[in-house]
């Protein structure tokens, strides 16, 4: 189960971010996940509620995934989300973009003394 790796490494980055900035709490943390990462977001959310749960820091935090799909380029010129067959040549297509796990965002409170 890599959704259980993967929901800790979430938990923590942030937490690492918002000790890096003497945070009271985190409130939020945005993840984009490919599509091709073979990864099932709802499971990561579950996975990372259950670990900030019992951390005063981190336990109102909201995981808030996105699913981004997939870029390719084919040697032919052809470029866009198509995986497996190139649309135009029936090439297989490059993977640009679409495998990636990315916190993209990390929403912290802070004391403004």
């Amino acid at each position: 189960m890599h959704e259980f790796s993967i929901a800790y490494d979430i938990y923590a980055t942030a937490k690492k971010a918002a000790l890096d900035h003497r945070a009271t709490e985190v409130k939020a943390v945005s993840v984009e996940f490919g599509e091709m990462a073979m990864v099932n977001p709802e499971q990561v959310e579950f996975l990372f509620g259950t670990l900030v749960e019992d951390d005063p820091l981190m336990k109102d935090a909201h995981l808030s995934c996105t699913v981004v799909p997939p870029v390719t380029r084919c040697s032919c010129g052809y470029e866009g989300s198509e995986r497996f067959v190139c649309p135009r040549c029936g090439g297989l297509p490059e993977l640009l973009k679409g495998r990636e796990i990315l916190v993209t965002n990390i929403e912290i409170e802070v004391n403004d003394e």
